[in-house]
């Protein structure tokens, strides 16, 4: 494996998505953050420093419905979040990791009724979170 180079890029972009870890944010967002704390950072550095921490399973990367961009959340207290399904709210974006004897049953029961072996690194389920339901 080849070393890994702490940039201040790199550096900036796990601490803003760490701070933020119940938001998911597209490479703008990210790059439009970043680029207001360190001079000459471009975009192919952010979305080269995005991908690496995807396969080192510190980020978490999905595209959502009807959405063109895809979508960056820090997820290195969950290192397997290819292993399990997630939730989130259509209203704030907060991502839920389903990791519970339900998902598992629900999984099973997508196997022997529909023959349907469930992605769940691809799966999130849309909702309302209480917070946003309050609203």
């Amino acid at each position: 494996m080849k070393n890994e180079y702490k940039t201040k890029a790199r550096g900036l972009i796990i601490e803003y998505l760490k701070k933020n870890a119940d938001k998911r944010f597209t490479a703008g967002e990210i790059y439009d953050y970043i680029k207001t704390e360190a001079e000459g950072v471009n975009r192919t550095t952010i979305y080269r420093n995005l991908d690496r921490l995807c396969e080192q399973g510190n980020l978490m990367k999905y595209k959502e419905p009807n959405q063109d961009a895809w979508f960056y959340q820090y997820s290195q207290e969950h290192q397997h979040c290819n292993e399990h399904m997630h939730a989130q709210c259509s209203e704030c974006g907060k991502i839920f990791h389903l990791e519970s004897e339900f998902v598992e049953d629900f999984e099973k029961n997508l196997q022997t009724v529909y023959g349907l072996n469930l992605s769940a690194d691809k799966t999130i389920i849309i909702g309302k979170c209480d917070d946003c339901k309050d609203k």
